[in-house]
């Protein structure tokens, strides 16, 4: 009877710990931060390693279609929802021939 009762106090106590009130939450942010001003300097006919350059190693390149780099950037405030960034740089035979973007209307992380 006396280790069922340790056994119970303990289980308790351990879940008590689990849903204490005051934990601290961290930002957490992901992925590629571009800024319109990277974009406003690309031009067309730019080659794949010159965009590289200039916004930086893309989050993800389409293995099925090479013609497409992948920016993605995603910010998460302190548990709340999540924000997210996307950029799809479009290319011609490694060529720049334009892009799509969802920019964020400020970047958390500056």
């Amino acid at each position: 009877m006396q280790k069922l009762t340790a056994i119970v106090l303990i289980s308790i106590l351990s879940l008590a710990g689990c849903a204490f009130p005051g934990v601290y939450k961290i930002n957490v942010q992901q992925g590629n931060i571009v800024t319109d001003e990277e974009l406003g300097q690309l031009s067309e006919g730019m080659p794949r390693s010159q965009v590289h350059a200039i916004l930086g190693t893309p989050l993800t390149i389409d293995p099925i279609d090479p013609t497409r780099d992948y920016y993605v950037y995603t910010f998460q405030r302190r548990g709340g929802d999540i924000e997210e960034q996307r950029i799809v740089i479009n290319y011609d035979d490694d060529q720049y021939t334009g892009h799509e973007a969802k920019l964020l209307e400020e970047t958390p992380a500056y």
